[in-house]
């Protein structure tokens, strides 16, 4: 009996260790703040987001702020690519995921108190584990170079009917797998992390898919 235990206390300890990914909810739209914070940690984060480049007297005034050594640790929500700046907007202000092992998560919720929570399960006190799957899935079609994207909650997904799981075979969506549905008369990729957040892509063209088992 006494060895058994010892199994049930080192399976715990190891699924403890592994890591995975969470998604958090955040107050105020403070994503990147947050963002920040998780670094510092050296905790992998993803903001589902929209890159939109800067011109004009935006540039300019973002420009002269990331050129501040002082002021560049508050600018982690923009991008410069040599004279180009980006803006990162996030497709859902109050939604970041992270990803660390199961002993760290305490460590997250207090760090974030007042500011946010970690998700739960329906019994409210283990927090809701992200399969890395889905969620490398909805970052390869997120950082597509397809212009067609659009984001929705899982409850606006209901009155679109959903068909076959595929897999993409080529262009720049290649491997990523999903449900076609259609929406807007249009028939779509639809990639999904459940219960958080749904993206689907423009049209791919049938020949590029193949039928996945379910």
């Amino acid at each position: 009996m006494a060895f058994r235990g010892k199994k049930r206390n080192f399976a715990t300890a190891m699924e403890e260790e592994k890591l995975n990914w969470y998604a958090m909810k955040v107050f105020f739209n403070k994503v990147f703040e947050i963002e920040a914070l998780l670094g510092e940690r050296d905790v992998e984060s993803y903001i589902p987001v929209q890159k939109v480049r800067l011109k004009g007297e935006d540039h300019l005034r973002i420009a002269r702020r990331l050129a501040t050594p002082d002021d560049r640790r508050h600018d982690n929500q923009y991008i410069q690519a040599g004279p180009v700046i980006f803006k990162r907007i996030p497709v859902v202000n109050s939604l970041l995921f992270f990803r660390t092992s199961g002993e760290r998560v305490a460590e997250m919720e207090n760090l974030i108190r007042g500011r946010g929570f970690v998700y739960k399960m329906t019994d409210k006190e283990r927090p809701s584990v992200i399969p890395d799957r889905q969620m490398e899935m909805f970052r390869l079609v997120c950082s597509s170079d397809d212009t067609g994207l659009t984001f929705f909650s899982n409850e606006n997904l209901t009155r679109y009917k959903q068909g076959d799981k595929v897999r993409v075979l080529e262009g720049p969506l290649k491997g990523a797998e999903g449900y076609i549905k259609r929406i807007r008369k249009d028939r779509r990729l639809l990639v999904s992390i459940e219960g958080f957040i749904a993206v689907a892509t423009s049209f791919i063209p049938p020949q590029f898919l193949e039928k996945v088992p379910d």
